[in-house]
């Protein structure tokens, strides 16, 4: 019996001298970690929200935002937020943002304003603990498959916001991107904002690659510029405007984007080279 605690202090001290030689295993490491502490405090969070508010409310979100704020200091990692105050105006909103990587929450809790829900996929619902906080906190799950259920829900959410205040989150994306640039912008968020007559706010995070990448394996401290944009109005807009909407969006984004993150790109310059900050 006494074998046991031998082996287990035998296979620890492997698993951290590997993490010290092997930069994947110190990357799958941290990942795992990161994955783990989703869930814990996932579960934590869910019984605080249970017994603070009781159920499913956006007033939960502050609560997920406190615990989801300490993750930055287990990886050394520092947001640097600029014009935060254009997220802070009490009248509801489009924010959309550039999607990146699973890190994305941590840097959309450190600019969390108030009465501020996210659209996600259905599937994160089946999370566990992870979805069950998502659920409480009142974020909107949207089944990508059937565009007729992601309508009905994105116009019931188009009278929600007005009606309760609510800002909406959305990824205009669609999915994680980690190439260096932006993707084409999806249409939902931009009907959205038509549709209720509220202005759009861009907030852009700067490139994770200089301390995040998931090709070249490594994960290491580092720092993330956060840049809020001028909102966009939509007051007088209809459905025809939005191509129009998206593409002036899109540039805004991808000029700061390319701005703030300093990435070296494929033909050797460095991104931002020659471009200005979107105003």
């Amino acid at each position: 019996m006494e074998l046991w605690p031998c082996l287990a202090a035998a296979l620890l001290l492997l698993l951290l001298l590997l993490v010290q030689l092997s930069r994947a295993a110190e990357f799958y490491a941290k990942v795992a970690l990161y994955c783990a502490l989703c869930f814990t405090v996932s579960a934590v969070a869910s019984l605080v929200c249970l017994l603070r508010h009781g159920g499913r409310t956006v007033e939960n979100m502050s609560i997920i935002g406190w615990f989801v704020r300490s993750f930055k200091y287990f990886y050394g990692l520092r947001f640097e937020v600029r014009d935060p105050r254009r997220l802070q105006e009490a009248r509801p909103c489009v924010i959309v943002s550039n999607h990146q990587s699973i890190l994305d929450m941590m840097g959309l809790m450190e600019v969390l304003p108030e009465r501020c829900v996210q659209i996600a996929k259905r599937e994160l619902l089946f999370l566990g603990p992870v979805g069950l906080i998502m659920y409480l906190g009142g974020v909107f799950f949207i089944n990508r498959q059937r565009s007729s259920t992601a309508m009905t829900v994105m116009a019931d959410l188009g009278e929600r916001m007005v009606r309760e205040n609510l800002k909406v989150w959305i990824y205009p994306e669609g999915t994680r991107n980690d190439n260096g640039d932006l993707l084409p912008f999806k249409k939902g968020a931009f009907y959205l904002a038509v549709q209720a007559q509220v202005p759009i706010v861009p907030v852009v995070y700067s490139s994770f690659s200089s301390f995040y990448n998931t090709k070249k394996k490594f994960f290491t401290s580092g720092t993330v510029t956060v840049q809020v944009l001028e909102a966009i109005p939509t007051s007088g807009l209809t459905a025809a405007d939005v191509p129009a909407l998206v593409d002036t969006c899109h540039r805004a984004m991808r000029t700061t984007f390319l701005h703030i993150s300093k990435t070296p790109q494929e033909n050797g310059a460095t991104a931002g080279s020659g471009v200005q900050p979107a105003q």
